[in-house]
């Protein structure tokens, strides 16, 4: 196969969130003005969510699993969705934290919107001291005549809190391969290799520079 393989400089923030719709139960054939739907609520705030996707600038809202209602002729009273954001900065992520939390009511609405959120990986941006570090890398690669290029990843690791706590970080230095998450992940075995030779001679020469 081929050596030449990405080096993830930079990473997007991952948030997860959970929102409930409240409603009020009736009978759907004889009651059904006296109800409120949780279902429809929470539709409208999916329509919502999705509206908020911004691809140029690199914002990704997916929604799922959703849950709601006990039967067809019963007017939900509860719905609930589970999501996650994917963010390429800090002011991206902020603005659409507001923008989520404005989607709650108040404790007395009807329906009701509550909204909970864990912002765990906030985003890892390109900086200079993880750029020249990955030249570094580059550098001692091309010299074990491995091929390695930069990327930019929506995916989210430690090494996004590992940056924010203001340590440069490159965090895909492992084997290479493909299908992550699925059944059927593979790696390509000759990358064990190269990339222990990779991380052998890298880590001699930036303790010799310590030195």
């Amino acid at each position: 196969g081929s050596n030449a393989w990405g080096l993830a400089t930079a990473r997007k923030g991952s948030g997860q969130f959970f929102i409930e719709a409240h409603g009020r139960s009736a009978h759907a054939g004889r009651d059904f003005e006296k109800g409120v739907s949780a279902v429809y609520a929470l539709g409208r705030v999916i329509t919502s969510l999705e509206a908020m996707v911004d691809l140029p600038r690199g914002l990704t809202v997916n929604v799922g699993p959703i849950s709601g209602g006990k039967a067809t002729n019963v007017v939900p009273d509860r719905a609930s969705l589970a999501g996650n954001v994917r963010y390429p900065d800090a002011t991206v992520g902020d603005t659409f934290r507001a923008e989520l939390d404005r989607m709650a009511t108040a404790v007395d609405a009807m329906p009701r919107i509550t909204v909970n959120r864990s912002f765990n990986r906030p985003a890892k941006p390109l900086i200079p001291a993880t750029q020249q570090l990955a030249e570094r890398i580059r550098d001692t690669a091309a010299d074990l005549g491995q091929s390695l290029s930069f990327i930019q990843t929506g995916g989210v690791c430690d090494g996004n809190n590992l940056q924010a706590a203001g340590l440069p970080t490159i965090d895909t230095l492992g084997v290479r391969g493909g299908g992550l998450h699925t059944h059927q992940e593979w790696i390509e075995l000759s990358s064990l290799v190269d990339r222990a030779q990779l991380m052998a001679v890298l880590l001699k020469r930036l303790s010799s520079q310590v030195g």
